[in-house]
This record gives structure tokens, sequence and C-alpha cells, in this order.
């Protein structure tokens, strides 16, 4: 008789897979448990909803991913901070419409689950759930021999988060003679590692641990440099202030993201040369012969966060964004739009 399959013949290790989940859960426990009631290791996760402070509380969900970043990450074989990304890509999203982050769940897939790297992951998941004040309630690992490259994977994320009916931040009010005030990225975050890594390890065939001189650090830290995660500055700033617009800068850079919270009777008039833009952008520009319509439609070129803000509290919103050593600066303004006219304009 043939010698019976198992599906470890195939590639998938039921046993490790048990181990890894015993794993995270000792891993999870510093991840905040504030509404949790059930988490790792059960069929879902369960999570008790205080909407005591609520008048008409409404719930907030996103997803998103890291993109090629991952292929950083791997190269570096160090996927202690993608975790981080993966969080902030998420939380922000939510953040920029006031809402207050809940809970997280994570989807990690591997061609063969590696222990030390899936636990390295969940490690800067928990880290970015510590940074965001957002439960990790559960997720969701899966082995597929066949289908990623030795020692890659993919992550995806998913947040959800809880807001006021009555404050949530839509653009709506926005109205011409506020000011645009944008608050820092921690450099490139988590968009344009396509192009990045073209750049990077094609044309110029940097390794990941070659320094970089412009940048003061080998490439590979700063391409794995983690994804800031505003949502703390933001709930301080809508608790406190009147905001009417928040954009998160991604894929697409300002020309993309800012208009989406525009009303079309509106534009925004940005002054180039109004923050300061870290090394790595101009060290990318240079390298890749990149034209500006190009950097500004890719990377986020130093600005994570643009929010919109009466003028009479421009200077109050700067002033606390400093204090709590963010970098921050006023960038623009909004005037008004005629019908077919450009939401973004350059100054």
């Amino acid at each position: 008789m043939d010698e019976s399959l198992t599906y470890q013949d195939a590639g998938v290790d039921i046993d490790k897979a048990s181990r890894f989940i015993k794993a995270i859960k000792r891993i999870t426990k510093g991840a905040p448990q504030s509404g949790v009631i059930a988490g790792i290791g059960g069929f879902s996760g369960l999570y008790s909803l205080n909407v005591s402070q609520y008048k008409k509380p409404a719930l907030v969900a996103s997803t998103d991913g890291v993109g090629t970043k991952l292929k950083v990450a791997c190269m570096m074989e160090k996927h202690d901070t993608i975790g981080i990304d993966l969080v902030a890509m998420c939380v922000n999203d939510i953040a920029v419409q006031g809402a207050k982050p809940l809970f997280f769940l994570d989807y990690l897939s591997m061609g063969t689950l590696v222990l030390e790297t899936a636990e390295a992951v969940v490690r800067g998941i928990v880290e970015g759930c510590k940074l965001a004040q957002c439960a990790l309630i559960g997720g969701e690992t899966a082995e597929m021999p066949g289908l990623y490259a030795g020692g890659e994977y993919d992550l995806a994320g998913f947040v959800v988060g809880i807001v006021d009916n009555t404050k949530i931040v839509d653009g709506s009010e926005i109205a011409v003679g506020h000011k645009l005030v944008g608050i820092a990225s921690s450099g490139l975050h988590s968009n344009g590692y396509s192009l990045v890594r073209k750049i990077c390890f094609e044309l110029l065939k940097l390794k990941v641990d070659d320094t970089v001189d412009a940048l003061g650090k080998t490439i590979g830290e700063e391409l794995l440099e983690p994804t800031k995660i505003y949502s703390e500055t933001i709930g301080h700033l809508v608790r406190d202030f009147p905001i009417h617009g928040i954009a998160h800068i991604t894929g697409g850079g300002i020309v993309d993201n800012l208009p989406r919270i525009l009303p079309s009777s509106c534009k925004a008039v940005i002054e180039e040369g109004s923050w300061e833009i870290p090394p790595v952008f101009n060290f990318l520009q240079e390298a890749g012969k990149l034209s500006d319509a190009e950097m500004k439609r890719t990377f986020n070129n130093g600005i994570g966060i643009i929010i919109v803000v009466p003028q009479s509290s421009a200077q109050s919103v700067l002033d606390f964004l400093l204090a709590m050593d963010e970098k921050a600066y006023i960038m623009g303004e909004i005037l008004g739009r005629k019908r077919g006219g450009r939401q973004l304009v350059w100054a």
C-alpha cells in the first residue's frame, strides 16, 4: 500500500502553527487590553463597547497594508518594525475623521511559517497598538506553500474606531480663509516603495547595509523607518480646537490626498518651501532624476498629516503641536475655486 500523505507533506505544518499561537498569546499581553473580552486564540475576538461618553456613537473602520516595504524588511532580515507600519497605515486613516481607535486585527500570510519572523512581525504590531492605544483582539496566520518566494510574506491590517456622529471630521466645514497646518512625517512612511526599490537597488545597485552619506545611515535603516502614528495627536487636536478637515498624506502625496477632503467650492494653495523636506526625498529625486511633479504625486515629501483650521486658530494649533514635540508648519490656505478650476495650487 502506498504511504499516505499528510498536510505537512504539502508544506503546511499544523504543529508549528499551534506553537505560533501559543507564542503570540504571550507576545500580545503587552498590547492594550481595555475593552477586550476574548482575544487571541478563539474563533473571533470580542470587545466590550463603552459608548457612555458619546451622544450618537458611530463606528469607523479601515483596512490597509504596507506595500512593497515588506521587500525591504525581507532583504534586511529585520521584521520587528513592519508591524508598526501596518497599524499606522490603518489607524491614521480613521484618526483623520476624528475617530479613536478601539481594536485592531491582522492577517499574516507566508509560504512557509518561520516562527522567528512571524513572532517579530507580531511584536511590531503590538508596539504599534501601544502607540495607537488600541487593543489587538485577533488575527489570522496562513501558511501558503508555493504562493510566496522563500522567506517572503504579506500583511494586512484592520482597525475599528469610534467617533461621535456630531464630531466627525469630514471637510464639510472647510471654507475660504482657513489655514493648512502640516505635521511632519517620519520619512517615506509606507508609500512609493516600488519606485524607491527601483532607484536604490536596481539603478544605484545599493545593498541594504550600504551607508549613504546624505542620509547619515544605511539605506536599509532609512527605508525601514516606521510610519508615524498620529492618532493620539489628532485626538488632542479635535478635542481642543476647531478642526474642519484632516488629510492623511499617503500614496498619491499631497496632490491626490488633500483634494479628497475639500468642498467643490474650495481650492488649497500650498506654499512651497514652507516646511522642511527630509534628506531622503532629495536623495531619491536626484538619484532617480525624478521631476517635481512625480515627487509630489508619489511621496509625502515630509508631511504626514495636513489639518485645515480657521485662520484665527492656526497659530494656536501650531504652538500646541510644537509643544507636543511635533514638527509642524503653516503651509498654505484655502481659497475659493471657480467651476472647473484646480483644487490644489502650488505657490
